[in-house]
């Protein structure tokens, strides 16, 4: 495969990866949900022009040890060269390490490069090959297509953050200004003019702006600090009248309803709920576009497809602090997230119980058979009604119900999903050893045998197979 090929592909997936391990790093110490990247797309470029230096300067070294020590060394002065030259260039300090023992001089950690060298060895002795051997597989067109895309756009996304920090930066001048003619007051204008202007300032601190703020919550100013800790307080007025609007806060916990917030009761209800919506989503899908009735759940016993419920848990969790977005960037999260939790589905389905539910490979767009691009699009539609409007909805619903109650509901709910999840894999385990003709070693298998006979799996499971039944069925359709 030819080499800037490969060096568009590293880009591309350290800057995401480095993205992640930040994100992740920051729900982790934080618990809060933040793009901890400079722009506004899931990439960290930084963290990709390093190591795509690394691969093209490292790719063919054997010595792991020149790996581990001149990767840490690189890197370590690429990320500090990298921080003084947007200090002196835009005037801010990003990041400040000045706190911690042993840095060089705030801006890198003395623990960062044997990160740095860890992520380098691991990268070129295990990652190296499997991504070569893998854009063999695509063709050419489109290997160079896909990277080249998201490069433009990454590009695009660094000319705005670039733009909107140094708008930022005038912002700030302008506020500094205004405060300098309230402490002279010679200028002739009123002090409630002078201060209805710095209140309008700090208002033009809008979306990319903030995003700034909340990116690099320890972001300096090296000039105007007390102007931008004046924006730092506005956004966090901001940012809370905005979660009230959207689901209220109530502070005193005796005052809190019954699952109230992300809880584990309310992620369960929304599990539940999730659950019978799809089933009931499928039920319509069939009649109206494949033209039939047909039973499809994913439980031997209720109306259950886990996947949606499932589904609707993992976008409530990874939007819920994001639901101001705008609905492009909602729908394009909410797809990558459905489609992702779809694959790990059918994955682990076929690693556990050696059979899958759906197969997708005629399809176009398909990964591994296992998702779509057709059910990406819809997985985003669904997560941006579901994150706008059900959400809300069945959120203020759930704590209408009286604590008690919901109490022992969920109690009883939870031991019969449990339950039913348990006789649901003893089930489809039976249905594949009857397959092979093994009989039942134990009084619960013969039960099984007996209610959940191969008549009614197949009635309640109508699709459930392995590969090569799936590959079985598309090879007699196209006869």
């Amino acid at each position: 495969m030819n080499l800037l090929v490969e060096i568009l592909w590293v880009f591309i997936i350290f800057s995401f990866l480095g993205w992640l391990f930040k994100f992740t790093v920051n729900l982790i110490k934080k618990r809060k949900l933040t793009n901890p990247g400079f722009i506004t797309l899931p990439f960290l470029p930084s963290y990709g022009i390093g190591m795509t230096v690394i691969f093209a300067l490292f790719s063919n070294v054997k010595n792991d040890f020149i790996v581990f020590f001149a990767s840490a060394i690189f890197l370590t002065f690429y990320k500090y060269l990298l921080a003084r030259f947007f200090e002196r260039s835009f005037g801010f300090k990003w990041n400040n390490y000045s706190k911690k023992s042993f840095t060089l001089n705030g801006y890198v950690s003395i623990w960062e490069p044997f990160l740095y060298g860890i992520i380098a060895f691991l990268t070129i002795n295990f990652a190296v090959e499997p991504l070569s051997s893998l854009l063999s597989l695509i063709p050419f067109w489109l290997a160079i297509l896909i990277p080249a895309i998201i490069a433009g756009m990454i590009i695009a996304d660094c000319c705005i953050s670039v733009f909107t920090v140094i708008n930022l930066r005038r912002n700030l001048k302008k506020m500094s200004d205004i405060s300098t003619l309230l402490e002279d007051n010679n200028s002739g204008v009123s002090d409630e003019e002078l201060r209805r202007s710095y209140e309008q300032r700090l208002l033009k601190s809008k979306h990319f702006r903030l995003r700034l703020v909340r990116a690099f919550p320890d972001m300096q100013s090296l000039d105007y600090e007390k102007q931008l800790s004046d924006i730092k307080k506005q956004y966090d007025i901001i940012k809370e009248k905005n979660e009230e609007t959207y689901e209220k806060k109530i502070e005193n916990k005796d005052e809190r309803p019954f699952a109230y917030g992300l809880c584990f009761t309310k992620l369960f209800w929304l599990f539940v709920i999730g659950s019978v919506f799809g089933t009931i989503l499928e039920t319509i899908w069939c009649l109206f576009v494949e033209k039939r009735f047909e039973m499809r759940v994913g439980m031997v016993i209720g109306p259950f497809i886990p996947v949606y419920g499932g589904g609707a848990v993992a976008i409530t969790l990874c939007l819920y602090k994001l639901h101001k977005l705008n609905d492009i960037l909602v729908y394009i999260a909410s797809g990558v997230i459905g489609a992702t939790f779809e694959y790990l589905c059918s994955y682990f389905q076929e690693m556990f119980l050696g059979s899958i539910s759906w197969d997708y490979s005629d399809t176009p767009f398909n990964i591994d058979g296992r998702t779509n691009l057709m059910f990406a699009l819809i997985w985003g539609a669904l997560g941006l009604v579901w994150l706008r409007y059900l959400y809300p909805v069945i959120s203020r619903t759930i704590e209408r119900i009286p604590k008690k109650k919901g109490k022992i509901i969920t109690i009883i709910l939870v031991v019969f999903m449990i339950f039913d999840t348990v006789l649901s894999v003893a089930a489809i385990n039976r249905k594949n050893e009857r397959a092979e003709n093994i009989p039942p070693k134990t009084v619960v298998g013969q039960t099984i045998d007996v209610v959940f006979n191969d008549d009614y799996m197949n009635f309640i499971f109508p699709h459930m197979g392995t590969k090569e039944t799936f590959a079985e069925g598309r090879k007699n359709k196209n006869k």
